[in-house]
């Protein structure tokens, strides 16, 4: 039974894939692939988030390698920097009308300036099952 609002720290998650700054960016590729994600976030050595890489970042190595022939080039060449993050204290409510109002699949979750978690639209789901099994018991 949940005590007062739920949190995003109750529901995200906490073990997922990040990827490094100078990793070749087709080795970040195959990981997408292999792992069937649309982006995750990437991090220095100490944990902290510098960008995220998605989907439609890789196909600009595509773009690029039509125009030099061979597309290359590491992680932090293609990913995203500008991030949109949240707090782990934040309210799960507040999580669900930002994902209501906009097109992103998850936000990060960052405490300290260092990536903890991330909390995606199904987490929000079971967070809204979970709230409405312990109002109803």
């Amino acid at each position: 039974m949940l005590s007062g609002d739920p949190i995003v720290s109750e529901f995200m998650d906490k073990s997922f894939v990040r990827l490094r700054p100078e990793m070749e960016i087709f080795e970040a590729i195959d990981i997408l692939l292999k792992k069937r994600l649309t982006g995750t976030a990437v991090v220095d050595d100490d944990d902290r988030l510098v960008g995220v890489l998605s989907e439609r970042d890789c196909m600009r190595t595509l773009l690029q390698g039509a125009y030099n022939h061979e597309p290359m080039g590491r992680v932090k060449d293609y990913m995203s920097v500008e991030v949109r993050t949240v707090n782990p204290h934040t309210d799960i409510f507040e999580v669900a009308e930002f994902f209501q109002n906009n097109i992103f699949r998850r936000l990060l979750v960052v405490e300290d300036q260092r990536l903890v978690g991330q909390i995606t639209r199904r987490d929000v789901l079971h967070a809204i099952q979970t709230v409405q099994r312990s109002r109803r018991s």
